[in-house]
């Protein structure tokens, strides 16, 4: 079902505006603002349209007070044409995205403790990590503004925790642990999750749209690519050098990425 609204285009550039975590962060300071009618995010180009029929500046002062670097470019009238129907289609590739990376969280999990691999069981936290942004973008609607702060700021100290527990292995096993890494499962693993992700970035490429979580959620598929083929280049060279540093190196790269990215989730509870 589709229908038109007559509005406001007011479009801003925000420096700071670079992940999914930025994007929930002005979506939860605005959801609040029953003139905003709809959001389009680029995070690539870092800018926001807000179509509404309300005030320009009092949203201007909402998004000032981010301190995400943000300023108004330009402002137009306009008729959009808005799709129901589209949204409920990128809901269900959502939950089927959040879905893969959940269940490849318990896989990466089980099989890095098992294999005493670091660099898989920092990845299973970057799938974690995933899983929760993508959780959060779908309680944006429907949710009390409490709920999904609480949400945010769980999210963000778990991961931040579970980082840091696993800096504090890798940085034991650097000190003398001498743990040799089944490099076996490190490779076959991340192949599967590998497989996992660019189906999920297939998924998220066939909706064919423009909205900012869709256009986020693409860019952090992306991104689990690359760490998946960080994680199987290690997994060559443990088998390579017959060496556990190229495990743990790995793994300290994806941690800072995850406590990182929880840093960012934590100022959604503010």
């Amino acid at each position: 079902m589709c229908k038109f609204a007559a509005m406001k285009q007011i479009t801003f550039r925000v420096d700071k505006m670079d992940c999914p975590c930025e994007e929930n962060l002005i979506r939860m300071k605005l959801q609040d603002d029953s003139s905003i009618l709809k959001l389009e995010f680029n995070l690539a180009e870092r800018t926001l349209n807000v179509f509404h029929n309300g005030d320009s500046e009092k949203i201007a002062n909402e998004l000032a007070s981010l301190n995400l670097g943000s300023h108004l470019t330009h402002s137009k009238e306009v008729e959009t044409l808005i799709s129901t129907d589209e949204d409920s289609t990128q809901r269900k590739v959502l939950w089927v995205v959040l879905a893969i990376n959940f269940g490849f969280f318990l896989i990466e999990m089980i099989t890095g403790i098992f294999s005493k691999s670091m660099g898989l069981i920092a990845d299973s936290l970057d799938m974690l990590a995933d899983a929760l942004v993508y959780g959060m973008s779908l309680l944006v609607v429907g949710a009390i503004v409490s709920r999904k702060k609480k949400v945010a700021l769980l999210s963000g100290v778990l991961q931040i925790l579970l980082a840091l527990v696993g800096l504090s292995e890798v940085i034991r096993r650097f000190l003398g642990l001498e743990m040799m890494p089944n490099f076996q499962a490190m490779i076959g693993i991340s192949m599967l999750a590998l497989i996992a992700n660019s189906i999920c970035l297939w998924l998220l490429h066939r909706t064919q749209s423009k909205d900012a979580h869709m256009r986020a959620s693409i860019i952090f598929s992306a991104n689990d690519v690359i760490i998946n083929v960080g994680v199987i280049v290690a997994g060559l060279l443990v088998w390579w050098f017959n060496n556990n540093i190229p495990d743990l190196i790995i793994g300290v790269i994806i941690f800072l990425i995850v406590i990182r990215g929880a840093i960012r989730i934590l100022k959604l509870s503010r």
